[in-house]
Parts: C-alpha cells; sequence; structure tokens
C-alpha cells in the first residue's frame, strides 16, 4: 500500500507483509493479484473508519482469494480430509475459495485467527451474523477502485455511510443476480439476506 504500509506486529500470521504478498504474488495471476492488493486498501481504510484493527484488515483482504485459483479437485479433497459439509460439493469455486480457502491458510500460512478465517470463509456468501471485520472484506471485494458495475457508486456511498447498510445492499442485489441468472444460491447467502437486508430496508432502497 503506497500511501501507508502496515506492519505485521500482533502475530496473527507467521509472515511479514512484504513475505505474505511475495506468497500471492506466487499464488495468484496478475489481474488477480492485483485485485487482492486493492482489496486490502479499501478494507483497510473501512477498518480505520469502523474501529477495527488495519493489520487484521490488511491479512483478511489480501488472503480473501488466496485459494481463488486452485484447481477444483484440490478443493474436493481438502472438503473430504477435512469432513467438512457433503453439501459443499454441490457448488463450485465461487463458494469454495472462502469456505474451502479457509482450511488452506490455516495449513500453508499458519492463520488461525477465526475472525480473520471467518471474513475469508464469509466474503462471498455473507453469513447472518458476521464480525465488523467479516463486514469489511465482505464490502472491500465488492467496491474496490476497480469494481465497475450499476449500482457500484451507491454501494460506495452506502458504505461509507454505513457498514451494515453496505452488506445489506450487496446482498440484496448479489441475490437479485443469482436468481435473474438462473444460478444455485448457497444457502447462507439465504440466511444473509433474511439477517441483513429487512434490517435496513429504508438505507438500501
Amino acid at each position: 500500500m503506497s500511501e501507508e504500509q502496515i506492519k505485521y506486529q500482533k502475530h496473527y500470521i507467521p509472515l511479514t507483509r512484504d513475505e505474505l504478498v511475495e506468497r500471492l504474488h506466487l499464488a495468484l495471476r496478475p489481474k488477480r493479484f492485483n485485485h487482492v492488493l486493492r482489496v486490502e486498501k479499501t478494507a483497510v481504510k473501512l477498518a480505520k473508519t469502523n474501529g477495527i484493527d488495519p493489520e487484521k484488515a490488511s491479512i483478511a483482504g489480501l488472503c480473501h482469494d488466496y485459494a481463488k485459483q486452485r484447481p477444483d479437485d484440490v478443493f474436493i479433497q481438502v472438503i473430504k480430509d477435512k469432513k467438512m459439509s457433503p453439501e459443499l460439493l454441490n457448488y463450485g469455486n465461487a463458494i469454495w475459495h472462502g469456505v474451502v480457502g479457509a482450511e488452506l491458510l490455516k495449513d500453508e500460512l499458519g492463520i488461525w485467527d477465526e475472525d480473520i478465517l471467518n471474513a475469508v470463509r464469509h466474503h462471498t456468501t455473507g453469513a447472518a451474523i458476521m464480525s465488523k471485520l467479516e463486514q469489511v472484506i465482505y464490502m472491500a471485494d465488492y467496491i474496490e477502485p476497480a469494481r465497475d458495475f450499476d449500482g457500484v457508486q451507491t454501494a460506495r456511498k452506502i458504505t461509507a455511510d454505513d457498514l451494515g447498510a453496505g452488506v445489506a445492499y450487496q446482498t440484496k442485489h448479489t441475490l437479485q443476480y443469482l436468481i435473474a441468472n438462473n444460478k444455485p444460491v448457497y444457502p447462507k447467502t439465504i440466511e444473509t439476506y433474511n439477517a441483513w437486508v429487512p434490517k435496513y430496508e429504508r438505507k438500501i432502497n
């Protein structure tokens, strides 16, 4: 991050930020690598305005797509080896890279902080109950500067005003997109919708 380099001092990960960035550089293709750098920057900014540890936001922002470009058979093997829910096998990378990817963060990068791991697990699906860090990563991935879709400016404004309302906005529009395109809806996404969208109805309509 050009403005301010986050120094890792709290032992959430047994790597420096530079070492983590190098691991990500090896794990991801250039477009995805640049995306995680932008998500980190956005997450740290949101963390600071919402009273969250910027170091956690940096790590979770960088790591949220750590497993994104792994082959399907890697995810399937992890699901089986770790006796994760067999229901996961009905889905694909869009779900796996967060939910299963968190297991790879433990095994390969030595990250065991549950708040960071949950932020990675839930960055595409959301959850009925989300910590502030989880909300930050969920939104940072959605509104990072290179995102360009109908409604992204509204999402950025709502999130700047109220992080929880941002979560509701994203969840509503993601569900609408999945339904409109006849995509399967992961059950946790419906739980996220029920928990967040009615609560913030007035702020997102």
